[in-house]
């Protein structure tokens, strides 16, 4: 690839007809984790080169616990990606996050335990911090670029990662409101720690469709509720990213791409050299 992406952008196949797009190739790439969901589609916007990755595959045919996100995360990490932004659909369960506006959230809970959480292993233990899992610098970013499309947007609270593929029940869902939570959705975890694992910042750009089942005045949530607030803030999202991708710093102004230097606790010798091969892209600047 002649320049690697600035940015890239993990969302639906929708993303990939993005007005301004130029020189769109696709690359179909195999990672030591397997096949990402999708080719990633690579080409010009606002004179930056960008990334798009269907986190469901194209026509949405991946449920959220089947994703390989590890693949997704490691494919994007062989591109020269430093930056993502996920578009998600998600539940409020506020009622001053209302549905049809953004958050960009900057906490999340994960609730999931069907999914691969990590890279490491097979010999070599890495424990990254997380306590704040989303890059602000990015968030910030994100939030001014979402602002400058002209949305309803807000920036904080928590995003809890449900495994899905069901919604929730309203005892379920009268939980994580007890518990503070203020998003709800199903993918976010553990693309954000895996994200953090390969030194890459992370933000969400999260579109409410809904108030998940909690709200008893609402409708509860459906599979074309999601849809038409989704089909409805594309336009919005798109413009988002163009304005993100014009206003990108050329480099990265937070610690995200440091986040191993102090996490890896495995001695170098034993280290078995099928793993440290495996790894190498994530680790071995750390094992010259």
């Amino acid at each position: 690839m002649e320049q690697k992406p600035i940015l890239a952008v993990i969302g639906g196949s929708g993303l990939y007809a993005i007005h301004g797009l130029e020189d769109a190739q696709q690359y179909v790439i195999d990672t030591p984790f397997g096949n990402p969901s999708a080719p990633i589609v690579v080409g010009w916007l606002e004179g930056r080169r960008v990334a798009f990755l269907a986190r469901h595959g194209i026509g949405h045919h991946i449920q959220p616990s089947q994703v390989d996100y590890r693949a997704n995360i490691f494919a994007l990490k062989m591109l020269g990606v430093e930056r993502i932004v996920s578009i998600s659909a998600c539940g409020s369960l506020r009622e001053d996050y209302a549905p049809g506006e953004i958050v960009i959230p900057d906490q999340v809970f994960d609730n999931t335990h069907l999914r691969k959480r990590s890279f490491f292993g097979d010999g070599l233990v890495g424990h990254v911090s997380v306590a704040d899992p989303f890059c602000p610098s990015l968030s910030e970013l994100l939030l001014q670029a979402t602002n400058q499309a002209g949305a309803v947007v807000h920036i904080g609270g928590t995003f809890i990662t449900i495994e899905g593929p069901r919604f929730s029940t309203r005892a379920e869902s009268n939980v994580y409101r007890s518990w503070g939570m203020s998003l709800i959705g199903m993918t976010t975890s553990p693309e954000v720690f895996l994200a953090r694992e390969a030194e890459m910042c992370y933000a969400v750009m999260a579109h409410v469709t809904d108030y998940d089942v909690w709200h008893v005045s609402e409708q509860p949530v459906t599979v074309e509720i999601v849809i038409e607030i989704l089909n409805r803030n594309t336009q919005l999202a798109q413009q988002a990213i163009r304005n993100l991708a014009r206003n990108l710093p050329a480099e990265r102004a937070c610690d995200c791409d440091t986040a191993l230097a102090t996490s890896l606790i495995t001695q170098k010798d034993v280290i078995p050299d099928e793993t440290r091969q495996r790894l190498g892209l994530l680790v071995g600047k750390y094992f010259l």
